[in-house]
């Protein structure tokens, strides 16, 4: 079971996440660093277990701004590079493709940047693509054939609960025992909600091959023993 930490990117800074309410995301306060710069933030987690991947949501792309092309570029030049994988509102094929051809960047598609399944019909076969199955509080956000036709899935597949984000709430199990269930041998991977070792254990249960984790991990509900734990 993986334990992938979240960097929400907004204005160059890590912003805490709440329920998808974007407007309302403000710079993470956190035990783990002094500031919310995106090295300071990436290194305290890192006090925490030697994670080998961040997941990064990059805010200001999804809603249509300008990239945090240097906050990437930094985590880049880290002194033991992360893997990065990068939602970045991808919505046409050359920026997907010129992400796809970086080797420290796997590219996240996000359902709720997409018009319709052209891009993933194209490029799903990349062994470096991530869809993201994109829920909010009024349900799923993108082309409303994806969640129903699995053929058209990538190796690795993100369950995104956005309601569930920094909630407190719980993993959405039943969603994720659904898209489980007719996932075959992808990889599926949770989002939101997790809250303490419990919630892992059972994720893993359910099948699920990954978590995407960000307040547990800065409340000190996930311990350092926890995490390594996980890995055996």
């Amino acid at each position: 079971m993986r334990i992938i930490p979240v960097l929400d990117l907004k204005g160059g800074e890590v912003v805490r996440a709440a329920k998808g309410q974007r407007d309302q995301y403000r710079p993470i306060v956190t035990p783990l660093s002094a500031s919310p710069d995106v090295i300071a933030v990436a290194d305290g987690l890192r006090t925490l277990y030697p994670f080998p991947t961040f997941y990064i949501a990059d805010l200001d792309a999804i809603e249509g701004r300008g990239p945090n092309s240097a906050a990437l570029a930094r985590l880049q030049a880290m002194a033991q590079p992360p893997q990065l994988w990068v939602d970045a509102g991808f919505a046409n094929a050359e920026r997907l493709a010129g992400a796809l051809a970086e080797p420290s960047i796997s590219p996240v598609l996000g359902t709720e940047s997409q018009q319709d399944d052209t891009l993933l019909r194209r490029f799903r076969d990349h062994p470096d693509l991530i869809l993201s199955l994109d829920f909010f509080s009024d349900g799923f956000r993108g082309p409303a054939s994806i969640p129903d036709e699995p053929e058209l899935w990538p190796r690795r597949v993100i369950v995104m609960t956005l309601a569930k984000v920094g909630a407190a709430a719980g993993p959405d199990f039943e969603r994720l025992g659904e898209i489980r269930a007719k996932a075959g041998d992808r990889e599926i991977i949770a989002a939101g909600g997790v809250r303490n070792e419990a919630d892992i254990r059972a994720l893993s249960s359910l099948g699920v091959a990954a978590a995407l984790v960000a307040t547990s991990l800065h409340d000190g509900t996930l311990t350092p023993e926890q995490l390594a734990s996980f890995d055996r």
